[in-house]
Parts: C-alpha cells; sequence; structure tokens
C-alpha cells in the first residue's frame, strides 16, 4: 500500500512533466533551428571565426541558466495567484488595494497590458518563423523543393489557424511524445556535433560571453537580439503554471529541455568551428543525409505544436482580461 501510495504521485508527476513538453517547452524547444544561425546573419552580422563563435554560445548557454532557471523557475513561479500564473495573475497580485495607490495602480496596469502586447507579438510572429525554419530542411536535402518551401509553410499555417475553431483535445494527447522524441533529436544531434570539435564545450565558461563584448564592442549588443531568441517561449512557464503545477514543469526544464537544448546548441557551434560554410543552416547540417527528410517531418510537427502552443496562450490570456 505505501509503495503504491508513493507510487502515485511521481506517475502523475512524469504525466505532468510529458504533457508540460508540448505545451509549455515547444517554443522555447524550436529555437535551435533558426537561433544561432541569426546571430552570424543578418544586418548585424559577424565573422564566423573562434572567438564569436564561443562568445556567441556562451551567451546562449548563459541566458537559458539566468534567464529560465534562474529568473522563472527558481524565483518568478514562486509568485503564484492560488496557484495561477500568467502576467494578468502577477497583475492582481502586483496592484495596490488601498485608493491612495490610484496612480501607482495605473503604472502597473499599464506594465502589465505592455507585457500581454509581447506575448500577442510573440503568438503573431513565432507560427510563421517556427515553421519556415523547419521547412527549410527540405532545401538541404535537395535544392529542388527550394521554390516551395514558402507555399508549402503557408499552406501548413493556414490550416493550423482553420483547425482552431475545431478544437485540439482530440491530438492534444500526442503533443508530449512527439516533443520528446523532438528533444531527443536535439540531444543526439547535438552530441554527434561535439565530437567533431569537442572544444566547443569551454563556451560553458561565461568568460567567453565576457570576452566576446571586449571583442566586439557595441556591435556585440546587437547580438544580443538574436542571442535572446533562444529564450523566447520562456513565459510560457509561468503562464502555464496552473495547468501543470511547479515541480512538473521544474522537472521537464532540468532532465530533458536544458540538456537538449545545450547539447544541440554546442553541436551547431561545433560544426561551424570545423566547417564555417555550414552557417546557412547549421541545425539541419548536423544530420546525416539520409535522416534530413524524417527530421524535417520531426521538426515541422514540432514546430506546428510549438505555433498551438502559443495561440492558446493568446486566447488563455484573451479569456483571463474578458473575466
Amino acid at each position: 500500500m505505501r509503495a503504491d501510495a508513493i507510487e502515485q504521485p511521481w506517475r502523475r508527476t512524469a504525466g505532468l512533466a510529458l504533457g508540460a513538453l508540448g505545451i509549455v517547452y515547444g517554443d522555447i524547444g524550436t529555437s535551435p533551428l533558426y537561433a544561432l544561425r541569426e546571430c552570424f546573419t543578418g544586418t548585424h552580422a559577424m565573422a564566423v571565426d573562434r572567438i564569436n563563435i564561443l562568445g556567441a554560445l556562451s551567451l546562449i548557454l548563459w541566458s537559458l541558466i539566468l534567464v529560465i532557471s534562474v529568473k522563472y523557475l527558481l524565483y518568478v513561479m514562486r509568485a503564484d495567484n492560488e496557484g495561477e500564473g500568467g502576467i494578468l495573475a502577477l497583475l492582481a497580485l502586483a496592484k495596490p488595494d488601498h485608493a491612495r495607490a490610484v496612480r501607482r495602480g495605473s503604472v502597473i496596469v499599464a506594465m502589465g497590458l505592455f507585457g500581454a502586447a509581447l506575448l500577442y507579438g510573440d503568438g503573431m510572429i513565432t507560427p510563421a518563423i517556427s515553421v519556415l525554419s523547419a521547412v527549410e530542411g527540405l532545401q538541404v536535402a535537395t535544392h529542388a523543393f527550394e521554390p516551395y518551401v514558402v507555399p508549402i509553410t503557408l499552406a501548413i499555417l493556414v490550416t493550423l489557424f482553420l483547425v482552431q475553431r475545431r478544437g485540439t483535445e482530440k491530438i492534444a494527447a500526442v503533443f508530449g511524445p512527439i516533443t520528446l522524441l523532438w528533444f531527443l533529436c536535439l540531444a543526439v544531434l547535438g552530441v554527434r556535433g561535439i565530437a567533431t570539435a569537442p572544444e566547443i564545450l569551454e563556451a560553458i565558461s561565461p568568460t567567453h560571453a565576457v570576452g566576446f563584448f571586449a571583442h566586439n564592442g557595441l556591435h556585440g549588443a546587437w547580438i544580443l537580439g538574436a542571442v535572446f531568441l533562444v529564450v523566447t517561449g520562456g513565459e510560457a512557464l509561468y503562464a502555464d503554471l496552473g495547468h501543470f503545477g511547479l515541480r512538473p514543469i521544474r522537472h521537464a526544464w532540468f532532465a530533458v529541455v536544458l540538456p537538449a537544448l545545450a547539447l544541440n546548441y554546442l553541436g551547431q557551434g561545433a560544426l561551424l568551428l570545423a566547417d564555417p560554410a555550414a552557417l546557412h543552416n547549421p541545425f539541419f547540417r548536423l544530420a546525416p543525409r539520409w535522416s534530413l527528410y524524417p527530421l524535417v517531418g520531426i521538426a515541422t510537427a514540432a514546430t506546428i505544436i510549438a505555433s498551438q502552443a502559443v495561440i492558446s496562450g493568446v486566447f488563455s490570456l484573451t479569456s483571463q482580461a474578458v473575466n
């Protein structure tokens, strides 16, 4: 009896942690598709050299640790409102009750609305970027698909939004297992990449992040915009606190998500050290050629799940605001 009583809570926690992988960590889990690449491309592109690769990787790893592990999991998520989380729940906790604080309360409300607006912006941008980055893997497999990448992405996104009115309850049960498979793929690909240039593990030291700014000066600050792509979706941890609870969300992060993300980013960095020409799409370049089509399929499924999680989060936020 005692063994069964102990086992049941762990089964429930494991089940909730699996569910959290799909709903809570879907967005942040698809960032490896594009985040590191964006550090070295675009308007503020920088040279693909050893100092910049190690520096960018160090910034990425410590952003994950400080923003998600420390800020959210050790601090922010302790501020629940009767078990509920999210920007509006935090607003209700912070808003003063007494009349003399009306002015201060107005400022807090404005800050809360600004935070909510950022989540709406995320809901508009994330589906497009994530799904497009996944489908772009077809270009790595063969250039014959290049003219069809954007049409395929548009078809997926239009279908995703069209099915919203029908609900997603029937397929939500598979979100967790698919996302778990995705994180396992991230970890395996990362280990494969690290094996090509093990010196990339030096990026774990924060001294490389400091050296990055010393080397790039003000230009390094612009790169932070790309670095912070790795923590997009972090707000979902707090927003979904009431659905899953603190313990399952913590277990999923430290046992699965953080190790998989760290390994994959390090693997991509190792690939760039060995072959800077792989910058065009370092994520899919990690994979052996025979696995590209299955990987594109899994990546597309993961980005659809991540997009669905963001859309559901926006709907929940709107519902909270109305109520």
